[in-house]
């Protein structure tokens, strides 16, 4: 998954829930359209398999507490132009949090992708962070 996609994906919306929401109503969101949109009863719609792709996606996002956390925190930093609080710019970032269970293995994609808003920090300070992740793109 490249870091544009964790930024752009709405899981929320994927999943047509609201931030709010909680684990139960995620969890009957899920059921819900894993059932309209499952492989087996929509026989090789390709369209519909890409939406059950993206909203398995989403389910494994926010069904998980830690992982729906560290999403919701990554969101709101590219977004408000700011860090996730405990980042330290090094190989571990986000408290020390480790995203190969979201991933996959050696999947550090939030840790590349904070770390490289940073040393665009410090090369051109003058810009503010969201300026600096679309320079990335």
């Amino acid at each position: 998954m490249a870091a544009k996609d964790l930024y752009e994906k709405d899981y929320y919306q994927i999943l047509g829930v609201s931030k709010g929401a909680d684990s139960a109503a995620i969890k009957k969101q899920y059921r819900k359209l894993a059932r309209e949109l499952h492989p087996d009863k929509t026989k090789g719609d390709k369209k519909l398999e890409d939406r059950f792709k993206a909203v398995s996606e989403a389910y494994d996002i926010l069904s998980d507490d830690k992982k729906r956390r560290e999403y919701d925190e990554v969101r709101e930093a590219v977004k408000s132009g700011r860090v996730p609080p405990g980042f330290n710019g090094g190989g571990q970032g986000f408290n020390g949090g480790d995203f190969s269970d979201l991933f996959g293995p050696g999947g550090d994609i939030l840790v590349v992708l904070v770390s490289a808003m940073a040393q665009i920090c410090k090369q051109r300070p003058q810009l503010d962070l969201k300026n600096q992740f679309m320079a990335l793109n």
